[in-house]
C-alpha cells in the first residue's frame, strides 16, 4: 500500500532524454538552449562569488527583483524570482486550483503544464492547436466553465513555435476573469511578445520567464512572474524563502550588467540562422509550423531516420510528434556556422 495519493502513484514522470548530451561530442540543437557558452562576464562573477567565502550563507536576493522589473517595464512589486520558470508554472497552478477543478491546457504543448495538472488531480482540457490558425482562442473561450481555474498560453508555444496575438490573449483574459491566465513567455527575447504592459488591466494574467534560453543558465535555474502586485504578494506566500540558489543572482545580475553580450546571439539566431534553415525546408517542400522562436518543427518524410543520421554526423534534434501520430524534427537554431554545418549535413542525408 502505497503512502502517497493514488493518483501520483499512477502517474509517469517526465523525463526528458538529457543523458548522453555532451557540447564536445555535439552540436545540441535538441533542447532549445543556447548553443554557445555564456558570456565571459558572467562566468567570472560565479568564478569571484565561489572564491568569496560565502558558500556557507543563505541566499541573499538584494536588488534583484527591481532590476528585473526595470528590465521588463514593471514595478518591483510585480516581480517575483522562481527557480526556474518550471517554478513559476507550478506556484500559479497549485495556488489557482483545487482538486478537481478544470484547466485548459491546448495541445501539443509544453509538458510540464500537464504535470503539475497531474499532481493536483486536474481535469485537462485540451482544444488542439491549428497549423492553419495557430492557437485556438474560439474554442478556449468555448471551453470555459465555472470551474475554470488556469488558462495556459504558451507564447510561443512549445514544440510549434505558435506566436499568439495579444489581443487574443487579453480577449481571453477578459471571457474568464475568474482564472488564472497563464502566459508563459520563456522565449520572449526572440519573439519580442508580451503582455507585461496589460498587467492593471487584465489582473488575471500572470506572465512566467526564464533566464534558461536566451541567457544560457538553465542548469542553475532562474526564472520569473510578472503579474499584478496582490497576485506576487499571495505567490510569495506559497514561495519557499530560499528556492533560489545564490549562483544564479549572481549570475542574472552579471547578465544584465552587459544585456547586449547575451542579445548579440538573439540576433544572429533570429535574423541569419532562423531564415537560412525556414528557405532550405521551403526549398525542399518540407512542412513546418511558422515559429516565433528560437527553434522549428519540421515534418521531413522519414524523420527518424533523418534523427538518426544527424547524430551520426554529431548533431542532436528533437522528435517529437504531432496530435496525429506524424513525427517531426524540432530544431533548434543556433549561430550561423552551426546553421551552415547542419543545413550541409541535411542536404547530405536527403539527397
Amino acid at each position: 500500500m502505497s503512502i502517497f495519493k493514488r493518483h501520483i502513484d499512477q502517474m509517469s514522470a517526465y523525463k526528458p532524454p538529457l543523458e548522453g548530451r555532451d557540447p564536445q561530442s555535439y552540436t545540441l540543437l535538441d533542447f532549445n538552449e543556447r548553443t554557445v557558452p555564456v558570456a565571459d562576464h558572467i562566468r567570472e562573477a560565479l568564478l569571484a562569488y565561489v572564491n568569496s567565502g560565502r558558500l556557507q550563507m543563505y541566499p541573499s536576493y538584494g536588488d534583484i527583483t527591481d532590476r528585473i522589473g526595470d528590465y521588463c517595464g514593471v514595478p518591483a512589486e510585480q516581480v517575483m524570482i522562481t527557480n526556474g520558470s518550471d517554478h513559476g508554472i507550478e506556484l500559479i497552478i497549485r495556488s489557482a486550483c483545487s482538486e478537481g477543478d478544470e484547466v485548459i491546457i491546448p495541445a501539443p504543448s509544453f509538458a510540464m503544464y500537464n504535470q503539475v495538472a497531474g499532481v493536483e488531480n486536474l481535469n485537462v482540457i485540451e482544444p488542439s492547436y491549428d497549423f492553419e490558425h495557430g492557437y485556438p482562442v474560439e474554442e478556449v473561450i468555448s471551453a470555459v466553465s465555472d470551474k475554470t481555474r488556469v488558462i495556459v498560453v504558451c507564447n510561443p508555444n512549445n514544440p510549434s513555435g505558435t506566436l499568439v496575438a495579444s489581443e487574443d490573449i487579453l480577449m481571453i483574459a477578459r471571457a474568464a476573469p475568474e482564472a488564472a491566465i497563464l502566459v508563459d513567455e520563456c522565449y520572449y527575447e526572440y519573439s519580442k511578445a508580451t503582455v507585461a504592459s496589460h498587467l492593471e488591466e487584465c489582473p488575471n494574467i500572470l506572465v512566467t520567464r526564464t533566464f534558461s534560453k536566451t541567457w544560457g543558465l538553465p542548469s542553475i535555474r532562474f526564472g520569473y512572474i510578472l503579474s499584478a502586485a496582490d497576485n506576487i504578494r499571495a505567490l510569495l506566500n506559497v514561495r519557499g524563502p530560499y528556492d533560489i540558489n545564490q549562483f544564479a543572482v549572481v549570475a542574472v545580475a552579471a547578465a544584465l550588467d552587459k544585456p547586449e553580450a547575451s542579445m548579440a546571439y538573439v540576433d544572429e539566431v533570429m535574423t541569419q540562422s532562423k531564415p537560412m534553415l525556414e528557405a532550405f525546408l521551403k526549398e525542399r517542400n518540407i512542412r513546418f509550423w511558422p515559429s516565433a522562436a528560437n527553434y522549428i518543427w519540421a515534418f521531413p518524410d522519414d524523420a527518424e531516420a533523418l534523427s538518426e543520421g544527424l547524430e551520426k554526423a554529431a548533431i542532436l534534434v528533437r522528435p517529437k510528434a504531432d496530435l496525429e501520430g506524424n513525427l517531426g524534427l524540432r530544431i533548434t537554431l543556433g549561430t550561423r556556422e552551426q546553421t551552415e554545418h547542419l543545413l550541409w549535413v541535411l542536404e547530405g542525408l536527403l539527397d
